[in-house]
């Protein structure tokens, strides 16, 4: 599975960005997606993920209630909504696809895509 990330930017504290990734294949749509990010000198982190159908989703407590996953299984795409940024929001996100939701939410999936650049300025 390849998957392809998009959306990123520059935007203003309090500003909303949509981060979109787009899944090679349609077999993709039976698999859980997440999002992590990752500052340069740090670890990557878990920021959300949803599993295969959208009946079930988790967030790291730094973005719940700010942002939410969603996923077109007729698109084989998965968004990110971000909104109230704040600038410790800047990153580079990533998209992420495993064949089981725990794999994703453990920060071990199977497939990564490339990232893509947010920067919140303050």
């Amino acid at each position: 599975v390849q998957l392809q990330a998009s959306g990123g930017g520059l935007v203003e504290a309090g500003g909303s960005l949509r981060l979109s990734c787009a899944a090679s294949r349609a077999t993709s749509r039976s698999y859980s997606m997440g999002w992590f990010r990752q500052v340069p000198g740090k670890e990557r982190e878990f920021v959300a993920t949803i599993n295969w159908n959208g009946g079930l989703s988790q967030y790291s407590d730094s973005v719940k209630g700010r942002f939410t996953i969603s996923r077109d299984n007729g698109k084989n795409t998965v968004n990110l909504q971000m909104n109230s940024l704040k600038p410790e929001d800047t990153a580079v996100y990533f998209c992420a696809a495993g064949q089981e939701y725990h794999e994703v939410v453990a920060g071990k999936p199977r497939w990564w895509g490339q990232g893509t650049l947010v920067t919140v300025s303050s």
